[in-house]
């Protein structure tokens, strides 16, 4: 690796995504067991109801789940998926994502970005680079790691790749903070 500075806008994709993971690690809780998760579901869906197919490069959190709706944090904004949604292919930033389900409960998930392909014939596919339940992050480490990288971007070098990592630390733990209900400044 050269030893100068580079931009933000030049540092390679994966080491952006490593870094997310490795932030996501520190303030998660040990994830629940495979038993845990949502099995997969076979029916065709209900009325009102739309199929979710949830995946992360290492995992299927769900294939083909009957779920209300979906909340996706939207490059451009936050919006719902229901049944019926018009086709849309969407970035998503850092932020929390909500699956509603037909029996109410809210399952909240904090996403790395990825994208949300809303298809005809109500399927939606979300991937994601990393996702951690909400409730699997400790609000106490986050708060840390956001402390611990705002002093890092101040120590270092302005416009150095060191300030770069700072300012993507800071951002990924205000938006983990920001979906736990934090006040990070």
């Amino acid at each position: 690796r050269q030893a100068t500075a580079r931009n933000v806008s030049t540092t390679p994709k994966k080491e952006i995504t490593t870094m997310f993971a490795q932030l996501a690690r520190r303030a998660a809780r040990p994830a629940a067991t495979a038993a845990a998760r949502r099995q997969f579901a076979d029916a065709a869906p209900a009325s009102g109801l739309m199929k979710l197919n949830f995946n992360l490069p290492q995992e299927t959190l769900y294939d083909s789940v009957n779920v209300k709706s979906v909340i996706v944090p939207g490059a451009t904004g936050e919006y719902e998926v229901t049944a019926d949604h018009v086709p849309i292919v969407a970035e998503m930033k850092a932020g929390m994502m909500t699956i509603n389900h037909e029996d109410g409960e809210a399952e909240k998930y904090f996403v790395a970005g990825g994208f949300s392909l809303t298809h005809e014939g109500s399927t939606t596919d979300i991937v994601c680079p990393e996702a951690v339940k909400l409730d699997d992050i400790d609000a106490a480490a986050v708060t840390k790691n956001f402390d611990a990288a705002k002093a890092k971007a101040a120590s270092a070098e302005a416009g150095s790749m060191e300030a770069a990592e700072a300012m993507i630390e800071v951002e990924t733990n205000r938006s983990m903070g920001s979906a736990l209900g934090l006040a990070l400044a």
